[in-house]
């Protein structure tokens, strides 16, 4: 048994049995948190420190061998530095005259047990610090991956879970965790964070942090980064992150040791916050366990009110033309979805038809009386029929997205709280810079209903039965080679709570949900919207999910995932994240074995359909081998009973659903 280097009270682990480690060879072992390199030796047992002093290389990964005049010695696998096995000496003293860290090491009944000193306090480091200010700021979710460039955070946010201040969601590809991110901000226009190494595992991030931020949705992306001695060179996995990040970030800084590590933290999450934005730090690694004996950041004193009202000028302007008219119309975005209530009410004042943009669906459900559904390319014949016919319309929170399909009026009112948003595309008659509930509160006092205007709203209702009766027609168009979308959004619109949280992927199954489900309650909807990004399904769903987690007003929400099977093949194996962490996500996948928007897209454009198809696994045995509920289902008859069973099950489920890619 080899002797403590001093005299100091120990704790004895056991870390393995005399059989696991022949003679001759070194082994890594770990006891309590300390890495050790095990040695069987000449008939004896050692127990060293397993970091090589050169770059830290692990010594137990390496071997004895011998040296010159026969002598053995363990050598680094890194770099081929020496080290005596049994004293940890290095030969000639040449590395440091005291060589290796050694720990005792005693055999009891075979098993081995090596003396480890007692765990001294932890101390506070510059990562402890900024994950403390980080919460303070309202971040209660990480999703990410943790590697060797992000250790030192990756253990301030352990230690943060530990303490029920935070929750860590390990994922299995960096651009779930981006996704996931962007879809919890989207939701509920709180940031959380996404958690990377350097390098590739950085710009992994790319395509969700894009997502989020064309679709303004708060995020906060932490990445490691090589240690500061090595910038620039060309060091293993040394990019230039604030390069690689700097078009699609608002705010991204490097965490040094002379920065103000609490005011940093505190300036990235109040741009995501305020601006609704992306923001991002870069920890270099040997920056992250610096001690620190500082105050965490609050966001106290640090953030106003955010009520714009509108000028009062203006609001007469708006009332005056909605007083006039004979068929207003209101259109609503999804910068509107925090004043449902007070649209809802002017819409009724008015008898106008309130038509929303896609990634507004679901904000005023289909049910209520004064609902037209969503316009342009995923929409319904209802919302394009009110918007051809209006003589004045009132335009809350919306973007005038080409696909849309807003058409230009004469005389329109546009509201949004961004400035740079109102008449951004062209000319409008009343531009309106105001919170929109603010506005409505305005506006609601003021306006009256036409005597002389059209009964837009019973007209609605026969619009809605003449839709409705068309989308059973459809039905009859079955080929017997899958089933038609609609079938399977009309048995959805029926089953699912009316408090349901959708996430939506890219695709035909996109567009058959706009067309055909049909939202209630307060459904909510989350979409890659102006990036469009395949693959955005399911990571949403578990960004969505974490929501239910962290916030009371979405807590007890069921999470619905919609994808085909293009989307859900970019990132499968997040249904095991699901698994892992227990989510409540019931996701319905239409599986047509092709890319079948992009088919369609190139019938459209008079190209020959190429590379379009697809080879699947069956998705519902992979949502079973993965440890969740997967049914598959090949006749519309079966489709209810499949979606009630996926719904009721306290976990994930996939339910996969054999479509026809023509029958959108």
């Amino acid at each position: 048994m080899s002797e403590p280097d001093h005299e100091q009270a120990l704790e004895w682990i056991g870390v393995g049995h005399v059989d696991d480690l022949p003679e001759g060879r070194v082994k890594t072992v770990t006891a309590r948190t300390t890495s050790i390199c095990l040695v069987h030796f000449d008939g004896q047992w050692a127990a060293m420190d397993n970091h090589c002093p050169h770059q830290r290389g692990p010594l137990g990964e390496g071997s004895i061998e011998k040296g010159v005049e026969d002598q053995c010695w363990i050598r680094c696998p890194w770099h081929g530095w020496d080290f005596d096995p049994l004293t940890g000496k290095p030969p000639g003293g040449g590395v440091k005259d005291h060589g290796q860290k050694m720990f005792p090491v005693d055999i009891r009944d075979g098993e081995i047990f090596v003396g480890i000193e007692e765990e001294a306090p932890h101390e506070r480091t510059v990562t402890d610090v900024m994950t403390e200010t980080m919460v303070n700021w309202g971040v209660q979710s990480v999703f990410g991956m943790v590697g060797h460039s992000n250790l030192g955070l990756a253990d301030a946010i352990r230690r943060a879970v530990g303490r029920n201040e935070l929750k860590y969601y390990g994922i299995r590809h960096e651009g779930a965790a981006a996704f996931a991110a962007s879809a919890y901000g989207k939701l509920t226009n709180k940031p959380a964070a996404c958690l990377t190494i350097a390098g590739p595992g950085a710009t992994n991030l790319l395509t969700g942090l894009w997502d989020a931020k064309v679709d303004r949705a708060p995020v906060l992306a932490l990445t490691g980064q090589v240690q500061t001695q090595v910038f620039g060179p060309g060091a293993f996995q040394d990019i230039d992150l604030a390069s690689a990040f700097q078009a699609v970030t608002k705010f991204s800084q490097p965490v040094l040791t002379s920065s103000k590590h609490a005011e940093l933290m505190s300036l990235a999450c109040k741009n995501a916050i305020i601006e609704q934005d992306v923001a991002h730090l870069v920890f270099p690694d040997d920056v992250q366990t610096i001690p620190s004996s500082k105050k965490a950041g609050t966001p106290a004193g640090r953030v106003a009110g955010h009520k714009i009202k509108p000028a009062d000028e203006d609001v007469a302007a708006a009332v005056e033309i909605l007083n006039g008219a004979k068929r207003p119309v209101i259109v609503v975005g999804h910068g509107a979805h925090d004043a449902r209530d007070q649209i809802i009410e002017l819409a009724e004042k008015l008898g106008a038809p309130i038509l929303t943009t896609f990634k507004a669906k679901g904000l005023v459900p289909d049910d209520h009386p004064n609902a037209g559904g969503v316009l342009g390319r995923s929409g319904t014949p209802i919302a394009s029929w009110f918007m051809t016919l209006a003589d004045a319309m009132i335009v809350f929170g919306a973007s005038f997205s080409n696909h849309t399909g807003i058409s230009p009026k004469r005389n329109m009112i546009q509201v949004d709280y961004d400035r740079m948003q109102l008449g951004k595309f062209g000319k409008v008659k009343v531009p309106v810079w105001s919170e929109i509930g603010e506005f409505c509160k305005a506006a609601n006092n003021l306006v009256s209903h036409n005597g002389e205007a059209d009964d837009q709203v019973s007209e609605m209702a026969k619009r809605w039965t003449m839709w409705r009766d068309e989308k059973q027609r459809r039905l009859a168009e079955d080929k017997g080679t899958g089933i038609h979308s609609f079938a399977i959004f009309e048995v959805l619109s029926r089953l699912v709570p009316d408090d349901a949280i959708f996430a939506v992927d890219v695709g035909n199954n996109t567009y058959s949900f706009g067309r055909y489900l049909e939202t209630k309650g307060h459904q909510r909807v989350l979409m890659s919207g102006y990036l469009g990004s395949i693959g955005f399904g399911f990571p949403a769903a578990m960004g969505a999910w974490a929501a239910t987690q962290d916030l009371e007003e979405f807590k007890g929400r069921k999470v619905i995932a919609i994808s085909g099977d293009g989307g859900f093949g970019q990132y499968p194996m997040e249904f095991t994240t699901a698994v892992k962490y227990g989510m409540d996500i019931t996701h319905i996948l239409l599986h047509n074995g092709e890319l079948g928007k992009i088919s369609k897209e190139q019938r459209s454009g008079e190209w020959p359909v190429w590379e379009t198809s697809l080879v699947n696994p069956s998705f519902s045995a992979f949502a079973r081998l993965c440890g969740g509920h997967g049914e598959r289902v090949t006749k519309a008859e079966d489709i209810e009973a499949a979606i009630r069973k996926a719904l009721d099950v306290d976990g994930p489920a996939l339910v996969e659903i054999m479509t026809d890619a023509d029958l959108v």
